[in-house]
């Protein structure tokens, strides 16, 4: 219950499209993954001009910061986030300039604005949160990006939009047209269970992508990928249904670690944020005696993935075992 992916196995369709796909391993794949670039403009009605596929959203992400930030430029994300982005940021030679939270777990939008200088290359935003899983509301990105200069790149990565189920989404699609620096990434590792394999997209207008084309290592996206991603979303509604599934785990299991008494982040993503601070390594042990796995942060928290219910039924004892002993 460490990271994030889902618990169940490929999609049946999923796994006959890599084995149809077998013999064909001899030769290079489709450099643009074009049949699976127009079945994600089909899905998303945009253009296939506009999308772009990589080795999961993370590559795109890297990709995209080489391509904008120059020595000590400046990079705005909200802190604590998704662990990657400061590597990303410090290995093309960027600086991060880290937002805190809200306390609920949240995007600061108004202060990560106000961060913006002359400095400032890319700004970074992770709807839903990791490892919090708040999500940003649709009226607050908008308003945010209306106050953005156009000169900035905002990234927002979706990776864990099909788990939201709150009032006031974020509808990407819908702001993309109207904002032509807002780069929209998503990825096939969560939802659509192919962690194992790799594949990301990023939705952008036709000039970003045409750049973004132009620093992707070349053969980035394996053919299996490609077929495998292709197979998953033309299975959209089997897709659905076990993302309803794991919803509904995570609403049975905040209510129950509320009956407990914790008060943790309403999380929107297929993970719970527990902020332990130094009680985490303990928290963190309890858990693995209870043997399942979890993800710890330091001295911050500990990020937990919704799973089958019997790893709720075990983050269950932990959390009561955890409060015992803390009296």
């Amino acid at each position: 219950m460490a990271s994030n992916e889902t618990p169940f196995p490929a999609l049946p369709q999923v796994q006959a499209a890599v084995l149809g796909a077998l013999g064909g391993l001899n030769r290079y794949p489709d450099m643009f993954a074009a049949d699976l670039v127009a079945d994600i403009g089909r899905f998303h009605e945009w253009p296939d001009d506009g999308v772009v596929v990589g080795n999961g959203s993370t590559t795109l992400i890297e990709k995209v910061l080489q391509a904008v930030v120059t020595p000590s430029g400046e990079v705005i994300m909200a802190w604590r986030s998704f662990e990657a982005y400061p590597i990303a940021v410090q290995a093309v030679g960027g600086v991060c300039v880290q937002v805190p939270l809200t306390r609920d777990g949240g995007h600061d939008l108004r202060a990560i604005a106000r961060a913006v200088t002359p400095r400032t290359r890319a700004i970074l935003l992770c709807s839903p949160n990791n490892p919090t899983g708040v999500s940003i509301t649709h009226a607050e990105l908008a308003a945010f990006l209306d106050e953005v200069p156009d000169s900035i790149p905002v990234l927002l990565d979706e990776a864990y939009i099909d788990f939201v189920e709150m009032d006031d989404a974020i509808d990407s699609r819908a702001l993309l047209p109207q904002h032509r620096n807002l780069i929209v990434l998503r990825t096939f590792s969560k939802a659509y269970g192919l962690a194992g394999l790799r594949c990301g997209y990023a939705l952008c207008s036709v000039d970003m992508a045409t750049g973004l084309r132009a620093v992707l290592t070349p053969f980035g996206v394996n053919s299996l990928v490609q077929i495998a991603a292709r197979a998953a979303l033309n299975s959209r509604p089997d897709v659905i249904a076990r993302v309803a599934t794991i919803k509904a785990e995570r609403e049975r299991l905040l209510a129950a670690v509320a009956a407990q008494g914790w008060d943790i982040p309403r999380s929107q993503s297929n993970f719970l944020w527990f902020e332990f601070s130094d009680h985490s390594l303990r928290f963190e042990q309890l858990c693995n005696e209870e043997k399942i796995v979890v993800r710890r942060f330091g001295d911050e928290g500990v990020r937990v993935s919704i799973a089958e219910p019997s790893g709720s039924v075990r983050l269950l004892r932990a959390l009561e075992r955890f409060r015992a002993e803390r009296g």
